[in-house]
């Protein structure tokens, strides 16, 4: 802490400025961009807020995103070369995309960021993540590609992909002591990434406490319900009214939606301003924020094992309440009939009888 002049000659004492944070953003692993592309679109908070210092108390954060970046060649390189070093420091690191089996890569190697300069060959991505892991603040796998493998790792690929934590380990902890942060999805729902990075700052920051994680590394308060339990949907399937086409508003399990089993806010929160969100707008969910996607969830267009049970239990059940809840609608969807403009009144109103003796 630091002692400072205030008015009246009384001393008060101001914690220390908190330095700046570094990103170092590497999307070079198996991956489309596609997570890198989602985040623009967030606004709880924006990335422009985060980076221009509009929200209060977050030190100020560099950013070092290929794809975001104005710089090319060693310029874009330097800070990841200094981290290298331990020259730059606090730093996170995020990764997106999986992370490859660089053992089996024969003569070759798989995918790489820049070049060694001792022997001009490409430093692979495993290369930079074994280099800043140790000297990290935080590492955040963003997407699933990065979190589980996901796609990129499904069985049969060639490049033995998988996520961040089956690389480095699930006992992973950071030069702060923190896990790997897993941020799933395919991409990564805005909003729910910018949430979690700002977290991690404000716990940088000394503002937050150790940050709540599930048992896959994700965020408890993002992860922590199904898709089914905030779906519009959800009072059709309770019902036992279930779609049988696309374009239907009923619950659409029986054509193939895993969302009673997913963990994902998407339902809730909505992709954009709080609007879709994949069975929200029709679409069924097919698992991707979950560490067995896409394997565990395909073939996707068919109905689930288990909703086959569970659709045809709640299709007894909802019948008998569809009936049930029709009958008392008719009742309570009409006005009662004492509401008319004749000249009688049919309330049931009594006037009370006073004594009007001396």
């Amino acid at each position: 802490m630091t002692e400072v002049a205030a008015p009246y000659g009384r001393k008060t004492q101001r914690p220390p400025a908190v330095p700046d944070v570094h990103v170092l953003w590497m999307s070079e692993g198996m991956s489309c961009d596609g997570d890198t592309v989602s985040i623009t679109a967030a606004t709880q908070p924006s990335i422009e807020d985060v980076l221009l210092g509009a929200i209060p108390g977050l030190p100020k954060v560099h950013l070092y995103n290929k794809v975001l970046a104005y710089e090319v060649g060693d310029d874009f390189l330097a800070p990841f070369y200094k981290a290298w070093r331990g020259e730059l420091e606090p730093f996170v690191v995020v990764v997106e995309g999986s992370i490859p089996n660089e053992n089996i890569n024969g003569d070759g190697y798989w995918t790489g960021l820049g070049a060694d300069p001792a022997t001009g060959q490409p430093i692979t991505l495993n290369e930079w993540i074994d280099r800043l892991a140790p000297k990290a603040t935080a590492m955040i796998a963003a997407g699933t590609c990065a979190t589980y493998g996901g796609i990129h790792a499904m069985a049969g690929n060639p490049t033995g992909c998988m996520g961040l934590a089956d690389y480095l380990g699930w006992d992973y902890k950071s030069k702060a002591g923190l896990p790997i942060v897993n941020v799933p999805g395919c991409p990564v729902q805005p909003d729910n990434f910018m949430e979690t990075f700002l977290y991690l700052l404000y716990q940088v920051s000394g503002l937050a406490p150790m940050i709540p994680l599930d048992e896959q590394l994700r965020p408890t308060w993002l992860f922590g319900k199904t898709v089914h339990e905030g779906c519009d949907r959800a009072g059709y399937y309770e019902q036992g009214d279930f779609a049988t086409e696309y374009g239907s508003p009923k619950c659409i399990v029986k054509l193939g939606c895993w969302g009673p089993v997913v963990n994902c806010n998407v339902t809730k929160r909505g992709w954009m301003g709080g609007i879709g969100g994949c069975p929200n707008v029709g679409g069924i969910c097919i698992g991707c924020t979950m560490p067995g996607f896409p394997d565990k969830f395909m073939p996707f267009m068919d109905e689930p094992p288990g909703a086959k049970v569970s659709s045809t239990s709640v299709g007894i059940y909802g019948g008998l309440m569809r009936g049930l809840r029709t009958m008392t609608n008719r009742t309570v969807n009409k006005e009662p009939k004492w509401r008319h403009n004749r000249g009688e009144l049919t309330t049931g109103y009594q006037p009370r009888a006073y004594n009007q003796g001396g």
